[in-house]
């Protein structure tokens, strides 16, 4: 009943963009990868990203212990498919030669990784000279995939830091979402279905709708909350 309310309102998107402007932004970046080239896809879960990448010699990579339910703590999966992963290994130590990829990406990981800045290592060692590296990772993100969470996110000053110490030029940053869009997704998403273990009231449903309205209206006008708080950053960064 919630989202048939909530869908009355014309242009009221705020909340629901997160995982379709990262995908939106992967793919024109992956794009941009010239035909042929090896990529790295570093921590691939499922391979849900492969997709993108028919142009490219596609390889994944994952730990591979994940189970899709994990310690039943925070949110899960429930199922999750392992079995199409070309490398199983630590993301750290990676069996691949030195500067055997044209580009890596890493998608939504870094937070499930223990030492984040021991992999940006690796990926500039497996880099060539002028590869692409493509991350993203949340800024701020709930227990999931537990117990592989160990960051609840980066900030951008985490990859201007430690990219350039490790060999790479950051091509572009942007946020994703901002501090409006960011409230709007735990109010239209989790809130009614995540957090909540009885089913809201219509009266509770049509108060969260007016506050929604109201943070629509305030991104609407957004000048800059993103610094604040937003759901991610994507990062393009070229190995030197």
């Amino acid at each position: 009943m919630f989202d048939r309310i909530f869908k009355k309102t014309r242009n009221f998107t705020i909340g629901t963009l997160n995982q379709v402007n990262r995908e939106i932004w992967l793919e024109n970046v992956l794009k941009l990868i010239p035909k042929g080239s090896r990529i790295l896809d570093a921590g691939a879960g499922e391979l849900q990203y492969k997709k993108y990448c028919n142009h490219l010699d596609y390889v994944s990579q994952d730990f591979g212990s994940y189970d899709g339910v994990g310690n039943n703590k925070g949110l899960q999966m429930k199922r999750w498919d392992n079995s199409k992963l070309d490398i199983i290994s630590d993301i750290t130590c990676i069996p691949a030669p030195k500067a055997s990829f044209d580009a890596i990406m890493c998608i939504e990981v870094f937070e499930h990784l223990p030492k984040p800045i021991a992999a940006i290592k690796e990926f500039s060692r497996l880099l060539r000279k002028n590869g692409t590296l493509i991350l993203t990772a949340p800024f701020c993100s709930l227990t999931h995939f537990a117990p592989y969470h160990f960051y609840s996110g980066f900030n951008r000053y985490f990859y201007e830091k430690h990219l350039p110490e490790h060999g790479f030029i950051i091509e572009e940053i942007l946020p994703n979402g901002s501090y409006f869009e960011f409230l709007a997704q735990e109010l239209r998403i989790r809130l009614p279905n995540t957090y909540s273990r009885q089913n809201l009231k219509l009266r509770d449903r049509l108060a969260i709708k007016q506050v929604l309205i109201l943070l629509q209206k305030m991104q609407d006008s957004d000048t800059g909350s993103s610094e604040l708080l937003c759901f991610g950053y994507h990062i393009k960064a070229k190995k030197i």
